[in-house]
């Protein structure tokens, strides 16, 4: 068994609907781009453009977001030497397999997934005679294109939030499946991986930040903007002077996951104090400036350089279709769709 077979595989997929946020980022992106660091696993790291269609039926936006994703995460330091990055839609096998398994995954398993059973009770809420209105079989499959890409490259882990380990479970369910079927040990059967130690941010809001929300501060905004929506963080009606809880404040909670422990110790006392919340917004806005300007520097440059972000890009799914294309082969013989000769 040679040393790369031995490594573990660990998949991650990036939906390409939006622009990378600072929540993105410490709950996602700097995790993921340290792992890609690690000698002794071999990490995906994929553009789910196939994925965003489902949700985003704007070519225009998709184009965008595909390109700032990337970008971002180059930017940021990921190791594509080691690790394999790659488009989604640049790996014709995952489409193909797809379908391999929609033909052994049973519909009842689909029916208990968690986005159609949402979408299922948002229209019998609002009283449409149709539960399925306005549902795509993109929605509905959804999970076995995501099964497909996990399985294609046999993940061993597969880092995802609580939201989504249904989904690994049916990709084990699925994997399964062919295994027994077609007697073999076809797919591996995938571990996820939650990490609660992983800080979820709050917004501009106080709630979680999310672009559904529309309370985001965009990763590589510019330096004014950065400030202005800094600023705009809500904060309750203490005067300079009162003592603050650091726990309940989202520009506490923003700071710590950016600054070192001496930082944030320092700025906890701080607030015990009675810091004005003036003052602390200026002190998140200089500790986001001072670590984000040569990441934003980089990214400017990236997004002026879409030739660049391609080639990294098809040179990722070569080394993706490397271990695919002759994967697929195997499979389609399994299921009897092999050549004749």
């Amino acid at each position: 068994m040679s040393a790369a077979s031995q490594k573990t595989r660990v998949l991650t997929g990036i939906t390409t609907t939006g622009t990378p946020h600072l929540g993105n980022y410490v709950g996602a992106i700097k995790p993921a781009i340290a792992a890609s660091q690690d000698p002794t696993v071999q990490s995906y790291y994929f553009l789910a453009d196939l994925h965003a269609l489902i949700k985003c039926q704007d070519p225009q936006r998709v184009r965008e977001s595909r390109l700032e994703i990337a970008a971002t995460w180059l930017a940021l330091g990921l190791d594509t030497d080691n690790a394999i990055f790659y488009r989604q839609s640049d790996v014709p096998e995952i489409p193909e397999l797809t379908w391999m398994l929609s033909c052994v995954c049973a519909k009842g398993l689909m029916n208990r997934a968690h986005a159609y059973k949402a979408a299922v009770a948002e229209n019998e809420a609002a009283g449409n005679q149709d539960p399925d209105k306005g549902i795509t079989m993109g929605l509905f499959g959804y999970p076995v294109l995501m099964a497909a890409d996990i399985l294609m490259f046999n993940a061993h882990k597969v880092p995802v939030g609580r939201d989504q380990i249904q989904h690994i479970e049916m990709a084990r369910d699925i994997g399964g499946r062919f295994n027994h079927l077609y007697k073999g040990d076809y797919f591996t059967q995938p571990e996820a991986v939650v990490d609660d130690s992983v800080a979820t941010l709050n917004g501009l809001d106080g709630r979680k930040m999310s672009k559904s929300y529309n309370n985001t501060i965009p990763l590589f905004v510019a330096e004014k903007k950065l400030l202005k929506l800094v600023r705009k963080i809500k904060t309750n009606s203490l005067e300079p002077g009162e003592p603050k809880d650091p726990d309940t404040c989202t520009l506490f909670q923003i700071y710590s996951a950016f600054a070192t422990a001496e930082e944030t110790a320092a700025l906890r006392a701080e607030y015990e104090a009675g810091i004005g919340w003036g003052e602390a917004k200026n002190r998140l806005f200089e500790s986001l400036d001072e670590q984000l300007r040569e990441p934003r520097e980089r990214y400017l440059a990236l997004m002026e350089d879409p030739g660049h972000i391609e080639q990294v890009l098809l040179k990722g799914a070569e080394r993706a279709r490397a271990e695919a294309a002759p994967f697929l082969d195997r499979l389609r013989q399994a299921v009897g769709l092999g050549r004749f000769a």
